[in-house]
């Protein structure tokens, strides 16, 4: 843990590393069991080159940790009848234990039509309408990836939480709104006073300055600066965005929804981007997957 600098950086590289490990020790032992490796499906429409990213990365995380993972790759002009197809298709399969359809799917195909065709029992992205459900009353569910992944930092950080007063910035299905149910429920990371914010938010800037525990993710490069957080808050960046830098040898260079620059000396503790809440994605996937291989969410 990296306090050399005043505030605490939130290592989200080094956690999800250490899940990795622990996941490959848990798949080794249900292996020795004479228990197959979990099993992860993905399907992929079109060309999209960020989608076509993720997904490599999600298979490959899945040959780290000794998971067997499928890739369904679907051209961008199917049709959702032969989309719903494939995913009745992975359903019906004893044998993979979680599917994700990675999003954006093409303009013609109805997500919520898809999103509901998965089985809540193998939806380990947790966006079905049960498992949100399920997650809004407190209920064992499986909890979408991002909110899930920021819920295991501040476990990890053994970051306070009770009491505090939460802001969430952004209020997406994926990850703001999740975020707020969590963060008040009754318990750990939890118990906090919650205030839910977003574009059409009056005195933004006051509300922002009054949270102990900040979490962004309002998809804007830098939107929230340092006269915005208040000395000694926690700082929870979920943005991510590519700033064209002519020094780099990429071309660009990564950034959050947060003035690292500014906020960081006044933070106790925050996550740096690229290396905080982005790694835990992926993270928290693989352990929904193995949740479900081992049937403790709806066994």
């Amino acid at each position: 843990m990296d306090k050399k600098e005043g505030f605490l950086k939130i290592d989200g590289k080094a956690v999800s590393a250490t899940i990795k490990d622990e996941l490959s020790v848990e798949v080794a032992e249900m292996k020795k069991k004479g228990m197959r490796a979990p099993h992860l499906a993905a399907i992929l429409v079109g060309n999209d080159g960020a989608s076509q990213t993720y997904v490599g990365a999600k298979v490959k995380a899945c040959e780290q940790v000794g998971f067997e993972s499928t890739l369904v790759r679907m051209e961008e002009s199917v049709s959702e009848e032969a989309l719903l197809a494939a995913v009745d298709k992975i359903n019906e399969d004893p044998e993979i234990d979680g599917l994700i359809v990675q999003l954006p799917l093409p303009k013609h195909i109805s997500v919520e039509k898809v999103t509901a065709k998965i089985r809540p029992e193998k939806d380990v992205d947790g966006f079905t309408p049960a498992n949100v459900g399920r997650m809004t009353l407190g209920w064992p569910a499986y909890i979408s990836a991002t909110p899930n992944g920021i819920v295991e930092l501040i476990k990890r950080y053994e970051i306070e939480t009770s009491g505090k007063h939460c802001v969430v910035i952004g209020r997406s299905h994926i990850v703001g709104s999740p975020m707020s149910i969590l963060m008040g429920r009754n318990g750990y990371p939890g118990n906090c006073t919650v205030t839910l914010t977003h574009s059409r938010t009056q005195n933004l800037r006051e509300i922002a300055q009054s949270a102990d525990i900040l979490i962004v993710a309002i998809g804007k490069a830098g939107f929230v600066t340092g006269d915005m957080v208040k000395e000694g808050a926690v700082v929870i960046d979920v943005g991510i965005h590519r700033i064209p830098d002519a020094s780099r040898k990429s071309g660009f260079r990564l950034v959050g929804d947060v003035n690292f620059e500014e906020v960081a000396p006044k933070a106790s503790a925050i996550t740096p981007v690229p290396g905080g809440v982005g790694p835990m994605t992926i993270a928290s996937l693989l352990s929904n997957t193995l949740l479900a291989a081992q049937g403790k969410v709806y066994g």
